[in-house]
């Protein structure tokens, strides 16, 4: 009745999915009796502490510390040595002891820059500091979102798969059913392919499912290293925020990608600071000692500063363009906000409309099209036609699917929103209920 090559095609494909379903729940199981279940806070946590771009980060601030520290000192001191009043023609040309007034020379020098240069120098440098300490603060805040975005991934994505494998069982019951109906003359060997085709469509997803697993796990590894391979806790409740959504919206120079603006600012302002000091002249003092051969050695001091007297098109300009750049930084930290205020107004909305959506496939899509299948299958164990079932089936299939979608996209959506603002510790809102 059927061909060899059939059979065997739907005995690997069933032998594929067993394996790969049992390695990947493996895995887990395996973990989870040494170091225990992975809830999503524990992950951002390790994340922020041990993430390679969170540590890069860290590093780059200690060293913008290090570089504010050292930026108002004064320059090295700088040692001079030479020879004075050589001959340098004739039959002594060269001859160290040719003229009396030949000397060797040795000395100190020490550069003494405006204190006006200085103080800005000191104020470039603690405003990149503070820059990179923001930086570093959104970084880690930044782990935490994709940590958690990775996260959600992996939850859903096993989601789909338990979700997809609680359908074997029906998809089992209706290919005996058509053998059944087919061994007492009702069926037809059309409803056994049908059948058998169906099983190995929910095969072929759930390869599919397995593979998605497979590739979340490896992009929750990237934050958090082994810990990927521990068993997911039960997720957080998506349905709630720590922080009101009004909130998010007015409070925006404190969320994750904005924090770094102030110190920009303040930065480009020290640098017009830097420039406008131009103005003021730098100074240096030596100190020199000569040693002659025939005569009494000597000491010098000299003493030089800069004359910045045509400043027009030189510190004027270097003002003129720190100006500009100054409001340039005020103009993109503007524009900033309201690209952050847009973002988080989509990312709310998104929230809340993939919450309603997930709270009507719990509460309705999915209850019905389970009774639809089932009901169906029922018909055709009674003598109806296999046809209602096959399509109830696939719209099952397709639901399920959809539906752990939407559960990664509101996953996701939280998350963003979570995470936006360091140390979140006000009250939790709840989402609206679902409107009819």
């Amino acid at each position: 009745m059927y061909s060899p090559s059939f059979r065997r095609r739907v005995r690997v494909s069933r032998f594929l999915a067993a394996s790969l379903c049992g390695f990947i729940a493996s895995l887990p199981l395996h973990a989870a009796s040494s170091d225990g279940a992975l809830d999503l806070n524990s992950a951002t946590r390790i994340a922020a502490a041990r993430a390679p771009l969170v540590q890069a980060q860290q590093f780059r601030a200690q060293a913008a510390q290090d570089d504010a520290v050292r930026a108002g000192q004064l320059p090295d001191p700088e040692l001079t040595a030479g020879i004075q009043n050589l001959t340098a023609t004739g039959p002594q040309a060269f001859n160290l002891g040719a003229d009396p007034m030949t000397m060797q020379t040795i000395g100190v020098m020490q550069a003494f820059p405006s204190r006006a240069k200085r103080e800005a120098r000191t104020g470039l440098a603690d405003a990149e500091a503070q820059l990179a300490d923001a930086d570093s603060v959104s970084v880690r805040l930044a782990a935490k979102r994709a940590t958690a975005q990775a996260w959600v991934s992996l939850w859903a994505a096993q989601r789909e798969h338990m979700l997809l494998e609680e359908l074997h069982e029906q998809a089992a019951l209706a290919v005996t059913l058509a053998k059944a109906r087919l061994t007492g003359g009702t069926g037809s060997a059309t409803d056994v392919l049908a059948a058998q085709s169906a099983t190995i469509e929910l095969d072929n997803k759930l390869d599919a499912a397995a593979a998605n697993v497979v590739a979340a796990r490896a992009a929750l590894r990237r934050w958090i290293g082994t810990d990927a391979q521990r068993t997911l806790a039960e997720p957080p409740d998506f349905a709630t925020m720590g922080v009101a959504p009004a909130q998010l919206l007015t409070d925006i120079d404190r969320q994750g990608p904005l924090l770094g603006w102030k110190a920009r600012e303040d930065k480009a302002q020290a640098a017009l600071a830097l420039a406008e000091a131009g103005k003021r002249p730098d100074w240096k003092v030596g100190l020199v000692f000569g040693h002659r051969l025939h005569l009494d050695n000597m000491v010098g001091v000299e003493v030089s500063v800069d004359l910045p007297i045509f400043p027009g098109n030189r510190q004027g300009r270097d003002i003129s363009a720190r100006h500009a750049e100054r409001d340039a930084v005020k103009a993109e930290h503007e524009d900033a906000r309201r690209t952050q205020r847009e973002a988080v107004a989509t990312a709310i909305a998104d929230w809340k409309g993939y919450g309603q959506q997930a709270r009507r496939f719990e509460d309705s899509l999915l209850p019905l099209l389970r009774d639809r299948s089932r009901t169906a299958l029922a018909l055709y164990r009674g003598g109806g036609s296999l046809q209602p079932w096959l399509d109830a089936w696939r719209d099952e299939i397709r639901t399920r699917i959809d539906y752990t979608d939407v559960l990664a996209a509101w996953g996701k959506t939280w998350a963003e929103l979570a995470y936006l603002v360091p140390d979140n510790k006000t009250a939790r809102i709840a989402l609206p209920e679902v409107s009819p």
